[in-house]
């Protein structure tokens, strides 16, 4: 009679050998069935069969159902375990994540297998064990097991070496990496001339990905792009790797333009690939591309979970459409996770949509979930921007006393900024002076945008030179304090600064602006007269200007900070970068379609007051978002209230 299992219960005849019951450990779906299986090895001697061990382990330590401390336990009973024993238990631990300490447990072993001397390692045990060091950071030890593959003759292996090659990334190694990389990656014709190894191995690649990945990781992202250029032969890994470095290190329009090349490819993105590219999307507002995005994840049937779906989630708020947002997050079938509700609720604090924010907070927390402190970002943000004073303390005392979350410097400065767009400027000072980490710039200057906004130029003179002091390269401090002794008319104290920065070599970040039309993105600097169609920008500008003036608008030239004549002034009003990209956008679109902006710096009063007119005039809806958050312009008002 064969060995069968029914419900989990075991019978055989004693002459039944044990890889008759291989099928049947493989297909466990439990570590209680596997338990069985165990007991059954014990009561028939089966468990001195190595065979019958090494597969018992494999699916103790490698299963959907692994339980390591078992595993271990079930290990220290075998009998002179083989090599692949060995392997398996060494792999498990290097490659688990349930515990730091498990990385190092797996070189443990190999010092074990090693002294025991009844069995050699072979060409699979080493990448393991370099993947152990490398998680691990122990570049002695892993120069030690280096010497031993080269003794052993497995140097020349090619997953041996793309291990040996992440060992020197991981460690910060990278003349040592870039040696071993360059060893394997060229061959010689029969001629000894050298050339490229273009052999299609999977190890080759991994060696490529491997080395990019280093160059990622130090910030290289010339070496990095001139590697991938060089290869031979590019996986899915590879093109991730690339497009996740640029969009991690702030290249967003290179990473959008890598992915466009990868879909020109035969090798189509993946799961990783959507989750990369999402935030450079978002931070370029380019929405049709983070549409076709998601579409491609619902054809491709490539699970929109809780981590893609927060990454839609965050695309369609930051490029402007919060309601689709709002659709891609009740789709979520696993709302269990935090990151699905702090996206949703930054969302909503982006849009100035402070009740709905709080509301899905109270929803978050009927869920039975605790907010995490990235979602008390969002509210304080949600409370900033609509002026919820009081809510927004509430909150906060709410976070530390009930949640028992220490606050982040994040969260003092949502305070600051919550407190000085109300006009409670001392009471945001007090906050900073008692706050028990140190400040930083982004805190000291929303304080700093306070005073410019409520016309305290005395703080703002002093806060403005407390930042100067802390942070003489940070060119915001010098152009606050340009911008408010223009206002006062103090044009020496202008020159001064402005001399100060020279002599620093200082230099203001330029308004930059883009908009996305038909799926390409068109950017505009300020008074840029570069574009294809600069004439026809600039006709419509002027056309956006004499219109306005006709309905009795008046350009407000304070927001101008240079010395000039007031004609000047509303000419250099009329080439911000915003209104090109509105004055673009209304010569390259259909009538009545809404017009997205995104703007890299906060969007000043002028723009703001006559970006409401255009909206009325050209009858057209106009998303902006600024640096802080968005503004949506509709029949001559603005989402936000002029509350900003």
């Amino acid at each position: 009679m064969n060995s069968t299992i029914h419900n989990h219960s075991i019978t055989t005849t004693p002459s039944t050998h044990p890889s008759s019951l291989f099928p049947q450990i493989s297909s466990c779906k439990s570590i209680k069935h596997l338990k069985q299986i165990h007991a059954h090895f014990i009561k028939t001697a089966l468990i001195s069969d190595p065979l019958a061990a090494a597969e018992f382990l494999k699916s103790l330590s490698l299963s959907n159902h692994r339980d390591l401390s078992y595993a271990r336990k079930f290990f220290n009973q075998v009998h002179q375990p083989n090599c692949f024993s060995w392997n398996t238990i060494i792999r498990a631990f290097a490659e688990s994540d349930d515990s730091n300490e498990h990385p190092l447990e797996s070189l443990l072993l190999f010092s074990r297998m090693c002294s025991d001397g009844n069995v050699e390692p072979n060409r699979f045990t080493f990448p393991s064990v370099l993947k152990a060091c490398a998680r691990t950071a122990r570049l002695r030890e892993g120069r030690q097991v280096h010497g031993f593959v080269v003794k052993l003759g497995f140097d020349s292996d090619e997953f041996v070496a793309s291990n040996l090659v992440r060992l020197y990334v991981m460690c910060g190694v990278m003349d040592d990496a870039s040696v071993l990389f360059r060893k394997h990656v060229v061959q010689y014709d029969d001629c000894g001339k050298l050339v490229r190894n273009t052999r299609m191995r999977d190890g080759i690649v991994v060696l490529w990905n491997v080395m990019i990945d280093g160059c990622v990781r130090i910030k290289d992202l010339i070496a990095s792009r001139n590697l991938f250029d060089e290869m031979p032969h590019r996986s899915v890994v590879s093109w991730n790797v690339m497009i996740s470095g640029y969009a991690q290190n702030g290249y967003f329009k290179e990473a959008v333009e890598m992915f466009r090349d990868m879909q020109m490819g035969d090798i189509s993105p993946n799961y990783v690939t959507l989750v990369s590219v999402l935030p450079a999307i978002s931070r370029l507002g380019a929405l049709e591309l983070g549409k076709w995005v998601h579409l491609y994840a619902e054809k491709n049937e490539i699970e929109i979970n809780d981590v893609l779906g927060s990454a839609l989630i965050d695309m369609y708020s930051k490029c402007g459409s919060i309601e689709k947002a709002i659709q891609v997050f009740e789709s979520v079938r696993n709302k269990n996770n935090v990151i699905v509700w702090s996206a949703i609720i930054g969302g909503l604090a982006l849009h100035g949509r402070a009740k709905c924010a709080l509301a899905y907070y109270r929803m978050m927390q009927e869920a039975g979930l605790a907010p995490s402190d990235v979602v008390y970002i969002g509210l304080l943000n949600a409370c900033s921007h609509a002026g919820l004073v009081e809510e927004g303390r509430l909150l906060f005392n709410h976070m530390i006393n009930v949640d028992g979350l220490e606050p982040r410097i994040e969260h003092y400065g949502c305070m600051v900024d919550l407190l000085g767009r109300a006009g409670l400027l001392e009471e945001a000072e007090q906050v900073i002076r008692k706050m028990p980490i140190k400040p930083d710039d982004v805190i000291w200057k929303a304080l700093l945008s306070a005073c410019k906004m409520h016309g305290n130029i005395e703080m703002g003179e002093r806060i403005a030179r407390i930042l100067m002091e802390l942070f003489p390269e940070d060119s915001g401090s010098y152009v606050a304090l340009s911008n408010m002794f223009a206002c006062r008319g103090n044009w020496d104290g202008v020159s001064e600064v402005r001399l100060k920065m020279k002599e620093l070599e200082i230099r203001k970040d330029p308004g930059c602006s883009w908009i996305e039309l038909n799926g390409e993105i068109h950017e505009f600097l300020v008074e840029d007269g570069s574009n294809p169609r600069a004439q026809e920008i600039r006709s419509m500008l002027e056309e956006i200007s004499s219109r306005l003036r006709s309905i009795g608008y008046q350009p407000d030239t304070t927001q101008v900070t240079v010395n000039i004549d007031e004609e000047d002034k509303e000419n250099a009003l009329n080439y911000h970068s915003e209104k090109i990209a509105i004055a673009f956008g209304l010569i390259s679109s259909s009538p009545q379609s809404p017009l997205k902006i995104v703007k890299n710096l906060r969007i000043c009063e002028d723009c703001h007051s006559s970006i409401k007119l255009i909206s009325k005039i050209y009858k057209r809806k106009i998303i902006v978002r600024d640096r802080k958050r968005f503004h949506h312009f509709e029949n001559g008002s603005c989402s936000c209230m002029d509350y900003w």
